[in-house]
């Protein structure tokens, strides 16, 4: 029997996962054994490339232990070579921290840092390469859950196109829950989470990869555990083998919940329940006198960021009474106003939404 859960994660993840998802970690299974790497790692790799709408002789991917940083700071750290150069486009907290991998690594870049309510835009790409015309790589994240900010990676896919660009997205918090045209855009690297939008539990990342391009990073990688080649390479030849010993009960999760995002309807469904998640939860706070931090254009569907309603809103208070009535979210993350932040993902639904409204206006 599944314990109901104690909460509802109002997160960008970890998030509240389906009492099915939670229950597929009840068994054991060995890292060894074909029923696990044939039957759960292998299926789950070719299913991302179906999600993403991908031809499997074009494009593959890579899981990777560890949070979503991990799988960031392997790609960077693997196909940015040392007479390479990165662009590195950021509004937020995410694309600041794609900077500190790349001073870890000695990675000859480029940081371009904006106000973090502001879009990563075609115009502010254009502008960057033509001061720094011998960018060879540039990365930048899509959902930016600092603010909630979605980028238009689209307007920056059209400026490097046709200039051999290596194009990586950090599409941690949108990949499963947002359509992205992999193919059509020339994302070269994609990477995301298990514990996002697909709805799983924390413990892997994975990174989707045009094939010619993940095989010219043999070689490169400057750490063992991130070489994104080698794991994929004993991945492809041990059907579904992991290098060093994998999270198998997440696996298994992962894989469930792959199945649950399938039979709501794929991706283009579940966007639309997020997009109704957030809808719901705009209208009702907005009813309620709180204001967004960001205009409804660039908002994405994935976290809601809100101003505090007044000099004196206690937020430590606001949030344990939230905790006590079954509802968790987050605090705010930027640095020039105060804010708190609400996730419309995971197990979650417009019904959830009006019984946090209801709840908040109860409290407040």
């Amino acid at each position: 029997m599944i314990r109901e859960r104690n909460y509802l994660l109002l997160t960008p993840g970890p998030l509240s996962t389906s009492g099915t998802v939670r229950e597929a970690m009840l068994q054991d299974w060995c890292t060894w054994d074909k029923d696990y790497n044939e039957g759960i790692v292998s299926p789950i790799r070719k299913g991302l490339l179906a999600l993403a709408g991908l031809d499997e002789r074009e494009y593959t991917d890579v899981l990777l232990q560890g949070s979503g940083t991990y799988c960031v700071e392997a790609t960077i750290g693997a196909t940015v070579r040392p007479t390479d150069k990165l662009l590195i486009l950021a509004n937020g907290a995410y694309g600041e921290r794609m900077a500190r991998i790349a001073d870890y690594y000695g990675i000859h870049y480029v940081l371009v840092s904006l106000r973090e309510t502001e879009l990563v835009t075609g115009e502010v790409a254009r502008e960057a390469l033509e001061a720094h015309p011998d960018v060879t790589h540039l990365s930048m994240v899509h959902s930016e859950t600092t603010t909630g900010l979605l980028n238009p990676i689209e307007e920056v896919a059209e400026v490097i196109r046709g200039r051999g660009i290596t194009f990586i997205v950090d599409a941690m918090s949108s990949f499963g829950g947002i359509p992205i045209d992999i193919k059509g855009l020339g994302i070269d690297f994609l990477v995301s989470s298990a514990n996002k939008c697909i709805q799983g539990v924390p413990g892997f990342g994975f990174i989707i990869a045009r094939k010619d391009k993940l095989m010219a990073t043999k070689g490169n990688a400057r750490s063992l555990s991130l070489d994104i080649y080698a794991q994929w390479e004993t991945m492809e030849r041990g059907h579904g083998k992991w290098r060093f010993t994998s999270p198998t009960h997440v696996v298994r999760a992962f894989y469930q919940a792959m199945k649950e995002l399938n039979d709501e309807g794929g991706i283009s469904a579940r966007y639309e329940r997020y997009r109704r998640n957030h809808r719901t939860l705009v209208d009702g706070m907005r009813s309620l006198g709180f204001e967004t931090l960001l205009p409804d254009e660039a908002q994405g569907p994935i976290i809601t960021s809100f101003l505090y309603p007044s000099a004196d809103f206690d937020f430590a208070s606001f949030y344990e009474r939230l905790k006590a009535k079954g509802f968790v979210i987050y605090p705010g993350k930027i640095s020039h106003a105060d804010t708190f932040r609400i996730g419309n993902i995971g197990d979650v639904f417009p019904e959830d939404m009006e019984a946090l409204i209801r709840v908040i206006k109860e409290i407040r």
